[in-house]
């Protein structure tokens, strides 16, 4: 098999063994899905983007995509954890100088299996991930800051932060800067607590960050060019795989349920069949939409990588997000339509309540409200989408 295939099988083994056995608990009680967790550092997957020439995988972005559609099938919580691990690390593969501090932590991540959180919310910005408060500040040699984040998903289990800050106190709130400190570095001052309705097992509560850390561990590349190069779309393209997965677990459910029925009433009319088939209509939608999203990615970052700093590519990624944190939620709704009780209650096969609550979550991560302010702006401007 190539890489590709060993590693989507591993991630096909560890939803289906590990993921899917524990996403109750996980969502129950609000805790982190270690098992998944560690279940793929076993089988080296929080490095499968990392280039073989520095100890990774060397898979492509597709499969990377895919295993988040596998994950998120399973446990959503889980396929949330590992897309956002996987952002940092392909927003740094993609803005690598060789022969970095990134280039050796790189090294470290495919040796140890190091977790990545990122730090990109700010108390004071509204919301806009394009503007910070906090800054890189100077202190003799190294370099501090403090940040106030709403929420810092599995920030207490990470070993490393990716956050974003000014470049230096006088700079302005958008000219923008990446850091990443490791563990030992950093400094969380826990500002609030985690009980919310979806997505639960992210342990995403508020954080008070400080650290202190060598110049080296600024990323060269200027915020806003990886942003639209990189984190942004590559965010909307894992973030939908995942969701696509959910929805698609929802409905296999649903459809589980009408083939009961079907054979416990054989030649009786089924209503919930006719739904159904409304359902896969919808379902397919939102996979379309995820494939082409993929595409598109794919396309834009071959040769010229910077077509993706264009108004054009900043609608076409924005729209992915928003058709999808909507789409998803929606297929759940319809899949717990078909299945009626038995798909609302917790405790049937039929149950897609957790789909339905972590979907919900997908129009809050970059409020769908604050892209469409975004994407009116530039349609005033944009000659082409």
């Amino acid at each position: 098999m190539s890489g590709d295939e060993t590693f989507l099988a591993a991630v096909r083994r560890i939803a289906d063994d590990v993921a899917a056995a524990q996403a109750g608990d996980v969502d129950r009680d609000a805790r982190f899905p270690q098992e998944s967790i560690d279940a793929l550092r076993e089988e080296r997957a929080l490095s499968a983007f990392v280039p073989a020439e520095l100890g990774g995988g060397g898979v492509s972005f597709a499969a990377v995509a895919e295993a988040c559609f596998e994950l998120g099938r399973r446990c959503g919580a889980s396929a949330m954890v590992f897309a956002m691990h996987q952002i940092q690390v392909v927003t740094m593969v993609r803005h690598l100088d060789p022969g970095s501090w990134f280039e050796s932590y790189l090294r470290e991540v495919a040796e140890e299996q190091r977790l990545i959180a990122s730090v990109t919310s700010e108390v004071g910005t509204g919301g806009d991930m394009g503007r910070s408060v906090a800054a890189v500040t100077a202190d003799g040699e190294e370099r501090t800051f403090e940040k106030q984040a709403p929420t810092v998903s599995y920030g207490n289990h990470a070993d490393a932060l990716f956050t974003t800050l000014r470049r230096d106190p006088d700079a302005e709130g958008g000219d923008q800067v990446i850091v990443l400190t490791t563990k030992e570095q950093n400094e969380l001052e826990q500002t609030g607590t985690w009980d919310p309705l979806g997505m639960r097992g992210t342990c995403s509560p508020g954080f008070v960050v400080r650290a202190r850390f060598a110049p080296e561990q600024v990323l060269g590349t200027p915020f806003p060019t990886v942003s639209a190069e990189s984190m942004v779309p590559v965010s909307h393209v894992l973030w939908s795989h995942l969701w696509l997965g959910i929805a698609t677990d929802a409905f296999d459910r649903a459809r589980a349920f009408v083939r009961a029925s079907a054979k416990q009433k054989p030649g009786a009319p089924l209503p919930a069949a006719a739904r159904l088939s409304h359902l896969m209509s919808e379902l397919s939608l939102l996979r379309a939409e995820v494939s082409t999203g993929l595409r598109d990615f794919l396309d834009a970052s071959e040769g010229d990588r910077a077509r993706l700093n264009t108004m054009a590519a900043a609608l076409r990624f924005n729209n992915l997000k928003i058709a999808a944190s909507e789409q998803a939620p929606r297929v759940c709704q319809g899949a717990m339509g078909v299945g009626g009780i038995v798909a609302f209650k917790n405790d049937t096969p039929f149950s897609v309540g957790r789909h339905l609550r972590d979907t919900m979550s997908a129009v809050l991560m970059v409020a769908n409200e604050r892209i469409h302010q975004t994407n009116a702006n530039l349609l005033l401007i944009a000659k082409e989408v």
